[in-house]
């Protein structure tokens, strides 16, 4: 009796050691063979540090025996939870993960079947990018006015951020070298793939005086680096810092509601897609992949001309009943 109760927590742990050393395998080939970035390697393991989990909770004792119930029934778990509970989008991109850890079981050899491939995430709403209007990205970076070093660097920061609609992870990663000169930056996005954006005016302007005015004192307080927008020690800055500053300089500007750097790339695309730009031309200065992913932009602007129209039209605002015609009196 005794023999066998030790080994069931040891068949546990073998297979919970198994399914780490799968994940680990998984990890590798995504950010080897495909490329991937640092951050969405980073993405990945999360994802599937809760799938590896609930695995152990349901007590399976491999890989070789998941199901296609038991994905349903994750899918099941990861929408009924109470604590952190997740989003249909977060669904989503969690069970994407577990697709394609499956497909790289199979793959391998691990598995004889990919019992993950037929599973289907929640519907997601049409979610429109929130974008906030010209007057108040002008408010947003006006206040980040001033001739301190860290005014100067902020400043160039969030206009290159609006003048680019770049990622943040972009913007951050950039290096000096990458200002190829006053007319174009070059920005590497998601699967280390390069594109080369214009930089308008007001951007070209705050980057010069950052570099001549700002860079050097914060570079004289850290190790020598290419970055290009640097921390006040001198490091390269963090995601996380961009995103205190676009914050604190909202708060300055008096901005309601959520402002982070994605916020600027939504309004860079639809302030675009408003101004006559093809949609096609805004796909590639964005990055997208596909046109699809851009075409959500056009949802939005759509929706402010059918706001103007149903504001301004005499015949759109008040519903009128029909003129009644009397029929004429009888001879």
């Amino acid at each position: 009796m005794g023999s066998d109760g030790a080994s069931v927590p040891a068949s546990r742990d073998a297979a919970g050691a198994a399914v780490a050393a799968a994940v680990d395998s998984y990890l590798r080939h995504v950010a080897i063979e495909r490329g991937l970035s640092t951050n969405t390697v980073s993405a990945y393991r999360r994802d599937l540090a809760i799938y590896s989990r609930w695995l152990a909770d349901a007590q399976l004792t491999g890989l070789a025996d998941v199901t296609s119930r038991h994905i349903s029934d994750y899918v099941r778990f990861l929408g009924s939870r109470e604590e952190s509970p997740l989003t249909a989008a977060s669904i989503a991109r969690i069970l994407s993960t577990v697709r394609g850890f499956h497909r790289f079981l199979l793959e391998e050899g691990v598995v004889e079947a990919d019992v993950a491939h037929e599973s289907k995430p929640p519907k997601l709403g049409t979610r429109l990018p929130k974008a906030i209007s010209i007057e108040q990205v002008t408010r947003l970076l006006a206040a980040t006015d001033g001739d301190e070093v860290a005014n100067l660097r902020d400043k160039a920061l969030l206009e290159l951020l609006y003048a680019t609609g770049a990622r943040v992870s972009e913007v951050v990663n950039l290096n000096v070298d990458d200002v190829l000169d006053p007319e174009v930056v070059r920005l590497t996005g998601k699967g280390s793939k390069q594109r080369i954006v214009p930089v308008g005016s007001y951007a070209r302007a705050a980057i010069d005086t950052f570099l001549v005015r700002g860079r050097p004192l914060l570079s004289a307080r850290g190790p020598a680096t290419p970055a290009l927008f640097l921390g006040l020690r001198g490091k390269r800055l963090s995601r996380q810092n961009a995103w205190l500053i676009i914050r604190a300089a909202a708060e300055r500007a008096g901005l309601e509601g959520h402002v982070s750097p994605h916020t600027l790339r939504h309004s860079f695309a639809t302030h675009l897609l408003e101004g006559g730009a093809d949609v096609r031309v805004v796909q590639e200065l964005l990055g997208h992949s596909s046109v699809a992913t851009t075409q959500i932009y056009t949802l939005v602007t759509a929706d402010t001309l059918r706001d103007m129209y149903t504001t301004a039209h005499p015949r759109a605002r008040v519903s009128r009943p029909a003129p009644v015609v009397e029929p004429p009196a009888a001879m």
